[in-house]
């Protein structure tokens, strides 16, 4: 029994040390830095407060984005369960904050992350969540490359939000996204443009001066403008239909849309349907 637990014990390796070994996109300083934030994710009023705030601008991005395709019954749109029947990926879910906030509309979303201590944190809170049918949320410690692997063409939707700026590939990211993506399905994206203006909004106003988020979230050699985003889609044969502006208001924690794309933006895109 005992040389038996020392074989056992020498050839395990958790989901994160497999993510780490086989995954090059998976940047693990990152995933550890957000990590740390495990405890206080769904405090409203903590370092993860932006998150919580963006989820005015994000959910009915991706509802009546869904809804403008046509993905939605009509017989459903001004009803709560407007999402229902609706398979929606998160990826990159963190704590969970935007998935909860889509299976409250009904759908059924996956929602995967490479941080065990963040699923675990969603995972433990969606259970105590008593306005959430238990069917309609999953959380799984995966990469997208290790998730579209099994679930190719499943989803009606794929979720990136506040996740593109921690990935080191962005057209691998993207073409694993898309590989998950049914025809005629929706990829919605929020991130951070790589600007002038974004570097000294996201990291030395947010991170240096107000501490809006914890220092050394952002790298801005991984920000990409939302015209780098729409090439990589388009070459995919994906057709962005909106981008838009948002502007966090830090001093009431609120966000609001905007023209300008020069800091965060979001992005709607559709996988076009093969003729």
């Amino acid at each position: 029994m005992t040389g038996y637990c020392q074989q056992t014990c020498r050839s395990y390796t958790s989901p994160s040390d497999t993510i780490r070994t086989q995954y090059s996109n998976v940047d693990q300083r990152e995933v550890e830095n957000l990590s740390k934030q495990s405890t206080e994710w769904w405090d409203p009023h903590g370092p993860i407060r932006g998150l919580h705030a963006m989820n005015a601008l994000r959910v009915p991005l991706i509802r009546d984005g869904l809804i403008a395709t046509g993905a939605v019954e009509k017989d459903r749109i001004q009803k709560p369960n407007v999402l229902e029947s609706l398979n929606i990926l998160e990826v990159g879910c963190g704590g969970g904050i935007l998935t909860e906030a889509l299976a409250r509309l009904h759908s059924t979303v996956v929602g995967i992350d490479p941080s065990e201590q963040l699923i675990g944190v969603a995972t433990e809170h969606a259970k105590d969540n008593a306005s959430l049918r238990k069917a309609n949320i999953q959380y799984h410690v995966e990469t997208i490359e290790q998730h579209a692997a099994k679930n190719a063409e499943r989803y009606d939707a794929v979720v990136a939000s506040e996740v593109m700026e921690h990935v080191n590939d962005k057209v691998a990211f993207i073409e694993q996204c898309l590989g998950a993506l049914k025809p005629g399905g929706s990829m919605f994206i929020t991130t951070i443009s790589k600007t002038t203006p974004s570097w000294l909004g996201a990291i030395v106003a947010a991170e240096q001066i107000f501490h809006l988020v914890p220092e050394g979230t952002h790298d801005w050699d991984k920000f990409i403008s939302p015209l780098d985003v729409q090439r990589i889609l388009s070459s995919y044969n994906c057709n962005t239909i909106l981008v838009h502006g948002m502007f966090y208001q830090f001093w009431s924690n609120q966000w609001c849309w905007t023209k300008n794309t020069d800091i965060n933006y979001a992005l709607h895109a559709v996988k076009m349907k093969e003729t």
